[in-house]
């Protein structure tokens, strides 16, 4: 089989972005948050939780907990118990605590709004970065989690399992302005339809558009 040319997959994208883009929800994601401090902690949290779960963690966590400095006057073992019910606790609350020393040791307290300014803060990667920067700041990237990792496997819009070449690979196809929004409607398309285990193929909108149908 040929392999598909950047001009057809990139049209390809198109169509999969204009059909979906209707069916989904404009909110750029389901973490509750007042301010980015609080959505950069609820991200951090939602690694392999699901955003439900977080924000019933997060409504009481952000009364306790309401800068930088809280999250690192109280005794390790102690955050680790706030935060338990969002799994992989320990490791969650050692990132919660470098990320908020990062932003009082480089930012005087405030979440940065570049990724190259993210990335210096120990716990933060791309994908926690992209959704920080993107909701809050409205700064253009692709969010890479699980299911837009599995979604741009499966409709062949990469072929590697990196998320940052998948990242860079998304990118590629689409203008700048449609990053967020194309990681946004494959993570509700991912969640409602093309689910990991049993993708539901005869409600896909864009089945037509897709290699992987059927399989």
């Amino acid at each position: 089989m040929t392999r598909e040319s950047l001009k057809n997959k990139k049209e390809r994208v198109r169509r999969i972005y204009e059909i979906l883009d209707p069916l989904y929800t404009r909110e750029k994601t389901a973490l509750e948050y007042r301010t980015p401090f609080q959505l950069l902690i609820a991200t951090i949290l939602s690694a392999q939780c699901t955003d439900k779960q977080v924000n019933q963690v997060t409504k009481t966590l952000f009364e306790k907990y309401k800068k930088p400095e809280d999250y690192l006057k109280v005794p390790a073992a102690e955050l680790e118990e706030d935060i338990r019910p969002t799994g992989f606790f320990r490791n969650k609350a050692k990132s919660v605590r470098g990320c908020s020393q990062g932003l009082l040791d480089f930012y005087g307290g405030e979440v940065p709004q570049s990724m190259e300014e993210m990335l210096k803060l120990p716990g933060v990667g791309r994908k926690t970065a992209n959704c920080v920067l993107g909701a809050a700041f409205d700064v253009p990237g692709v969010v890479v989690d699980t299911h837009v990792k599995r979604l741009a496997l499966r409709l062949g819009l990469t072929e590697n399992q990196d998320p940052d070449k998948i990242e860079k690979d998304i990118g590629e196809l689409l203008p700048t302005e449609r990053w967020r929004r194309f990681s946004d409607i494959l993570i509700y398309h991912g969640r409602e339809v093309c689910k990991a285990r049993k993708p539901d193929h005869d409600q896909c909108a864009v089945r037509e558009l897709c290699p992987s149908k059927g399989i």
